[in-house]
């Protein structure tokens, strides 16, 4: 389902207002990081330029050489702790002050155009009734060799968002690796750390947790991005794979997948990893991500829905 939604909440928005606005809204960033923090100096970088300032940027981390030059920032909360996606977030959400109205995730890897905290804060002041923002992805760097710092910052460049609003209400769960809450929506909530290293769907499980008290969540077209999908820090092959097989049905189990999904969601990396194994790109461990597949196939036939277990493998 698509809505069109104008400032004044009317049908069609003819008009955009990109100065920077006042609110009493408190907002709220949360990086995860590890190993990359080059990439993260210059998404935070963005952050400062955005023209609705966060009251406070969180990066959590796991040592100080994660966090680069970001730790010596005054204005910039470090917090260190174990490693793993859904921990790492969990812990940015344990430090975060309890007076912020909004909270949002973004992968260390995500550049935002200068306006994506003004369009999203936009969009949950219009409708009460939205829990969950997740932009428009100008280019999208995990589905191929990833983009350097400086290809994403040339993507964004000139990019401005569209002169009418676009809402979209038909998804399966927010994406990653830009997304915003109500913290109003989110309390008692928190990603599930049984979904070890990167995290492989812990956004589709945080999104049903919203969704099941009743959160709306929705895409908009005018928070634009660039998610650079940079390969180094990421996890091996088999253990992305076994992944890509068990988080699914756990997640299923859990509520937070149909069995269509889950069947849908490991059957098509499944095929793609065994197909391409056989001429695999250079920066994919196709090989490796169809042992991993492999190795969840027979748990899962053994009835071992055990995602922490790609942490050992």
């Amino acid at each position: 389902m698509m809505e069109l939604v104008g400032n004044d909440g009317g049908v069609m928005e003819d008009e955009r207002h990109t100065a920077a606005r006042d609110t009493a809204a408190k907002i709220c960033v949360i990086f995860a990081t590890r190993g990359r923090p080059e990439v993260l100096k210059s998404a935070v970088r963005l952050i400062d330029l955005q023209t609705v300032k966060p009251d406070k940027i969180i990066v959590s981390c796991v040592s100080d050489e994660d966090a680069g030059h970001v730790r010596s920032r005054s204005d910039v909360l470090v917090v260190k702790g174990k490693p793993g996606l859904t921990s790492q977030r969990n812990n940015g959400l344990r430090h975060m002050p309890a007076d912020m109205d909004f909270v949002i995730f973004l992968d260390d890897d995500f550049l935002t155009q200068e306006t994506w905290i003004e369009e999203v804060l936009r969009v949950f002041e219009q409708d009460r009734t939205v829990s969950c923002i997740t932009g428009k992805l100008l280019a999208d760097g995990i589905k191929g060799p990833g983009y350097t710092v400086d290809e994403g910052l040339a993507l964004l460049s000139g990019s401005t968002p569209p002169p009418t609003r676009l809402v979209s209400v038909e998804l399966p769960g927010p994406y990653g690796c830009n997304m915003a809450f109500r913290v109003a929506s989110i309390e008692g909530i928190e990603f599930d750390e049984r979904l070890v290293l990167y995290g492989w769907q812990e956004d589709r499980d945080f999104g049903a947790q919203v969704a099941k008290l009743g959160g709306r969540i929705v895409w908009i077209n005018t928070a634009l991005g660039v998610h650079l999908g940079t390969k180094g820090g990421r996890v091996s092959g088999r253990r992305l794979g076994y992944s890509q097989v068990i988080n699914p049905f756990y997640l299923m189990g859990k509520g937070s997948m149909t069995a269509g999904q889950a069947l849908d969601h490991a059957g098509r990396n499944l095929v793609s990893n065994f197909l391409r194994s056989f001429v695999s790109e250079p920066y994919v461990d196709r090989f490796g991500r169809l042992r991993g597949n492999l190795i969840g196939l027979c748990d899962l036939v053994r009835g071992k829905l055990t995602p922490e277990r790609a942490e050992r493998l």
